[in-house]
């Protein structure tokens, strides 16, 4: 089983400097965005993990299983990671928030700060891509 090391977030904390791997870089990301997300509402259920195990071996390939605000770590990272990556975490996020049926005023607010963190626009929150006909 692969361990995720965190060396690249580390990195953009510390500002020693520019990403090498926006793969990384992403999949850093996914794992520190979703891992928050499971405790947003005090109240972490095993689907929830599960959702995370999953989402992460189906977005990455990797499977799972250390400061700076969790804010900041993203608006650093945003500036880096695709569009693609930037839907895919949000995508990801709104689908462990509906894991277990019952979505909570702290998950809403979590997804909220995560999306403008990552300064998504209304049309990346709703999922929507340009169609190429």
């Amino acid at each position: 089983m692969a361990l995720i090391h965190f060396s690249t977030i580390k990195a953009l904390i510390s500002d020693r400097g520019a990403t090498k791997n926006q793969e990384v870089l992403f999949q850093e990301m996914l794992l520190l965005v979703l891992a928050r997300a499971t405790s947003a509402d005090a109240n972490v259920e095993s689907i929830e993990v599960s959702h995370v195990q999953q989402a992460l071996k189906e977005s990455t390939g990797t499977e799972l299983f250390e400061s700076k605000s969790l804010e900041r770590t993203l608006e650093n990272a945003a500036r880096k990671l695709s569009k693609e990556h930037r839907i895919t975490i949000l995508d990801c996020l709104a689908n462990l928030i509906r894991a277990d049926e019952l979505i909570r005023d702290p998950e809403l607010d979590f997804f909220d700060q995560v999306a403008i963190a990552l300064k998504a626009t209304p049309a990346e929150i709703a999922g929507l891509k340009v169609s190429v006909s």
